[in-house]
């Protein structure tokens, strides 16, 4: 018998986030859950005991897709299905895999059967298992964008298309979707963050008395699981109860007109696109009232709705951190008149604090311990929103610092490239903050060729995903089956081999693997002069406008990222190659400029990086952007010339910023002994011409 999980009730603090997930339990309107945090929260802790919670389900005898035996679903692949008693059974977790194919997601053609028994027949897969239960999917960043799509899609329908193979087959596919991601490992696209009903951002406590008491109670149910659940089993069970009855009564509460002009003016005054969020928040606030008890929804419900609902669709660059500005939605809430008191007889279910009643008193969890249900006071938690408001959050439009007074108002085109300042930092010299101008899309850089890294969007490559090119024998163990092209081998042999009735006689040399071609993810490391020669005001402020655009490229296109920058006498790896893209904005953000140039030593600083990056991940191609205007006042351009030969084997692009009416064309110099495509910072972003180039190639 599999140990008892950890029970939901005794998770210490993370009261937001108990909420989102049982405003889902509730009602599945709401349309899942986001749940972003940084590693060792109990993400995953609490949502695998999130199912323990919701009520069993009644399925039909034998049904591989869950049908309910009241309402049989028509379109069932297994059905019909007549109507009479089924079976109870609990609510299933579901759990999706990162490196789960399509096939495992959707279901595909049960191969064996066709093979060997000759007839047509479909295989479910985890989405048909998840079907009135939980889907969670851990690292839902790390997951390939076409699977999530799918996930999504399946989600806000509530039904699964697989037209594959010959298949086409449609199921139902209703279930409570939950995710979890590490900010630090990369984001979401913001059309991918809006098909998620709720996010909420978890964060460890920093309350010592706190912490403490969740390794006690971690350290309790790891000396005996079965006896810590069976300590906190009446909370689980009055909890479940709750949910219970909150479901039952979700479908009577009344969403008035007034709260209905609530949740618009909010989500219009927070700029939010579509109209995703007033659904989600509406349906949210619906089961908010259900959850407590209530039958008419309140400004109260809108509030707790619109602080789950709207954070992740207020974003307007993908490098913005979630957030919404609290003191702003009680402004807008306090707008409106106060609204009766809906509840008859004033009475909430379990009290406002907890789901069972309880006011308070010792818990076998240990001294202290902190037990708020999840739809606790949360005056604390508006204090902390109102402390960091979401309009708080770091903007990328404010990029990196500029160089000292004297040359802050420079204009390099006023004087040929010898009458460019190249000032020293020093003691008393103070850096001032240098805007950059709004991102614009930048050109489309690839690595030429097929290669065999991990699914992206930038180059070709051979990948697990994608589509089907062709067919080849395996080596070893075979991977996804070409059914084509193995019944093409196996035909010839079918007299010869004895073959008598429907199925195929097959041998493991009549077996082919399909040959799929996708798009990989690149290393994208890009080397920046950040020294007086570039420093000049106007220049940087193009430079590093230019740089958040290739960084946007990067994001969308699923890369790592790595930054270099050289000053001075000396070159910083101030990222380190990773997949969080918003952490590269926010070092070049805080950049500082000035000082001497050493080009060598920023291009051996590359050379290095790129060494050490190939022994980690040998299949990740790289894609070195070098911005510099070609100088080199540190060091000899003899030196620079042998630093870049060493670079010649190597995808380059160099970005060439020199800039006034003479130009001595070191930058493009500098890219021939690269072997690097050079191109111009203006042209760099240039929309018009991108568009003018992909007319003219079609």
């Amino acid at each position: 018998m599999r140990d008892p999980r950890y029970p939901f009730t005794a998770i210490v603090g993370s009261e937001d986030l108990k909420l989102a997930l049982i405003l889902n339990a509730v009602s599945s309107g709401v349309g899942g859950v986001l749940i972003r945090g940084e590693k060792g929260t109990a993400k995953s802790t609490i949502v695998r005991a999130l199912a323990a919670l919701l009520p069993a389900v009644e399925v039909v005898n034998g049904c591989r897709f869950s049908c309910a035996p009241l309402a049989p679903d028509p379109g069932c692949p297994d059905g019909p299905h007549g109507a009479g008693a089924g079976t109870a059974r609990p609510a299933r977790l579901v759990e999706l895999p990162v490196g789960a194919s399509e096939d495992r997601l959707a279901g595909s053609l049960d191969i064996e059967r066709a093979l060997t028994e000759g007839v047509k027949a479909f295989e479910p897969g985890l989405l048909a298992a998840a079907h009135r239960g939980v889907l969670y999917v851990d690292e839902v960043n790390l997951l390939h964008d076409h699977l999530v799509d799918l996930l999504l899609d399946a989600a806000a329908l509530g039904t699964c298309y697989v037209e594959r193979e010959g298949v086409s087959v449609r199921h139902a596919a209703r279930f409570l979707l939950v995710g979890t991601m590490n900010p630090e490992e990369g984001e979401l696209r913001p059309q991918l963050l809006d098909r998620f009903g709720l996010t909420v951002e978890v964060r460890a406590s920093r309350e010592p008395s706190q912490r403490a008491e969740v390794v006690r109670r971690r350290l309790a149910f790891d000396a005996g699981p079965a006896a810590f659940a069976a300590q906190w089993s009446g909370e689980e069970e009055a909890l479940a109860a709750r949910v219970a009855q909150a479901r039952a009564r979700v479908a009577d509460v009344v969403l008035p007109d007034s709260a209905l002009r609530q949740i618009a003016t909010v989500c219009a005054a927070f700029e939010v696109d579509g109209l995703r969020a007033d659904l989600v928040t509406a349906n949210a606030a619906i089961a908010h009232a259900a959850w407590r008890g209530r039958t008419v929804v309140t400004a109260d419900d809108v509030r707790e709705a619109a602080r789950l609902a709207l954070p992740h669709r207020r974003r307007r660059d993908p490098f913005d951190a979630p957030g919404l500005d609290q003191a702003k939605l009680e402004d807008l809430l306090n707008g409106f008149p106060d609204e009766p008191d809906d509840d008859p007889d004033g009475s909430d279910p379990g009290g406002p604090d907890r789901p069972d009643g309880d006011t308070g008193g010792g818990r076998p969890g240990g001294e202290g311990s902190h037990r708020d249900g999840p739809d606790g006071d949360h005056s604390a938690e508006s204090d902390r929103h109102s402390a960091h408001p979401g309009d708080a959050a770091p903007d990328l439009t404010r990029t990196g610092h500029g160089h000292g007074s004297g040359t802050a108002d420079a204009d390099p085109s006023a004087a040929g490239p010898s009458a460019e300042p190249r000032p020293e930092t020093g003691a008393g010299r103070r850096e001032e903050p240098l805007d950059a101008g709004p991102a614009r899309p930048a050109r489309p850089f690839t690595v030429p060729g097929i290669g065999t890294g991990a699914p992206g969007r930038r180059s070709r490559a051979r990948t697990p995903l994608g589509r089907t090119t062709g067919s080849r024998t395996p080596e070893g163990r075979p991977g996804p089956l070409h059914l084509k092209a193995t019944i093409t081998a196996a035909a010839p042999y079918q007299v010869g081999r004895g073959r008598s009735g429907r199925g195929l006689l097959l041998r493991r040399a009549d077996l082919r693997e399909a040959v799929r071609e996708g798009r990989e993810g690149n290393l994208v490391l890009f080397v920046v002069d950040a020294s007086g020669s570039m420093a000049a005001r106007r220049r940087m402020r193009a430079v590093k406008t230019a740089v958040l655009g290739l960084l946007i490229d990067a994001y969308q296109r699923r890369d790592k990222v790595g930054l270099v920058t050289f000053r001075g006498t000396r070159a910083d790896l101030v990222l380190p190659p990773t997949s969080s893209v918003e952490a590269g904005a926010a070092r070049l953000r805080e950049l500082p400029t000035g000082g001497r140039t050493p080009l060598a030593a920023g291009l051996l600083r590359a050379v290095e990086v790129l060494r050490v990056e190939r022994l980690r991940d040998p299949a990740r191609r790289p894609l070195l952007v070098l911005v510099t205007d070609g100088r080199a006042t540190s060091g000899t351009m003899e030196e620079s010339h042998r630093a870049a030969e060493l670079l010649a084997g190597v995808t380059s692009v160099v970005v060439d910023c020199e800039s006034g009416p003479v130009r001595l064309g070191l930058a493009r110099s500098l890219a021939r002994r690269m072997g690097a495509a050079a191109v111009c910072l203006d042209d760099l972003t240039d929309l018009a011409g991108m568009i003018r180039e992909r007319r003219d190639a079609a």
